[in-house]
């Protein structure tokens, strides 16, 4: 299968909180889908892990809202006390003010929306994902702290793609605990030889060919019968 490179230019977007976030819209022309990407803790938009996945996400025709989920003077606070990176109602608020704001915007209101996590982030992505479950079609977490999304997993409609490196066996034992607090369709694919961060030559574009995949699949189809799955390579 073929795949478009991406005809435009990110543009840089704000969205609004108390104040404002930052973050770059690349959409593809001929876009199929939107996806939100909420970052992990300590990383920003400009981290190379999510913009190597966005970039195969945007050669899919997908296009992609890389932002930060704190503000520059939340930052500087979380650099030394490591905290608001395990705050996951505020990382939650922001990802949903993203999804408000994607869904308003004349630049991307007309696109199925989806979110990929990472880490902390992944957490806030679900949480955010079962407060708005007409918008966001699916997810997508990589080494995800699912254990920090509580109670809020029971009440994800999204279906959602959950990647773990079989490297990384504590967060790995926590994604199948989550697992099986999940009603809504849901895979835990484990990418052999991977660790956390998935760092290791070709592990990284694996799982952005799996998201790409799997964000394809539910941009265009409704939401299948339940099904629950583990897949491993």
């Amino acid at each position: 299968m073929g795949y478009e490179i991406p005809s435009r230019e990110p543009q840089a977007i704000e969205v609004p909180i108390d104040g404002v976030v930052t973050g770059f819209l690349l959409r593809p022309q001929g876009a199929k889908g939107l996806v939100l990407f909420a970052h992990g803790g300590g990383s920003s938009k400009y981290s190379h892990r999510s913009r190597a996945i966005a970039d195969t996400l945007n050669r899919a025709r997908i296009a992609t809202l890389l932002f930060d989920l704190l503000t520059p003077d939340e930052q500087e606070i979380d650099e030394q006390t490591r905290e608001l990176r395990f705050n996951i109602p505020l990382l939650t608020g922001r990802v949903i003010r993203a999804v408000d704001w994607a869904s308003t915007d004349q630049r991307t209101a007309d696109l199925p929306l989806g979110i990929f996590g990472a880490s902390t982030g992944a957490a806030g992505a679900l949480c955010a994902a079962a407060e708005r479950p007409r918008e966001v079609l699916a997810v997508v977490c990589r080494g995800g702290r699912l254990d920090l999304a509580g109670g809020a997993l029971s009440h994800v409609v999204a279906p959602t793609l959950l990647i773990v490196g079989s490297l990384d066996r504590e967060v790995l034992r926590l994604n199948r605990v989550a697992a099986d607090q999940m009603p809504a369709e849901h895979r835990l694919d484990v990418i052999a030889g991977a660790t956390h961060l998935f760092a290791e030559a070709g592990k990284l574009d694996e799982v952005g060919r799996r998201g790409r995949d799997w964000f394809l699949q539910h941009f265009r189809e409704p939401p299948p019968p339940q099904v629950l799955l583990e897949s491993a390579c």
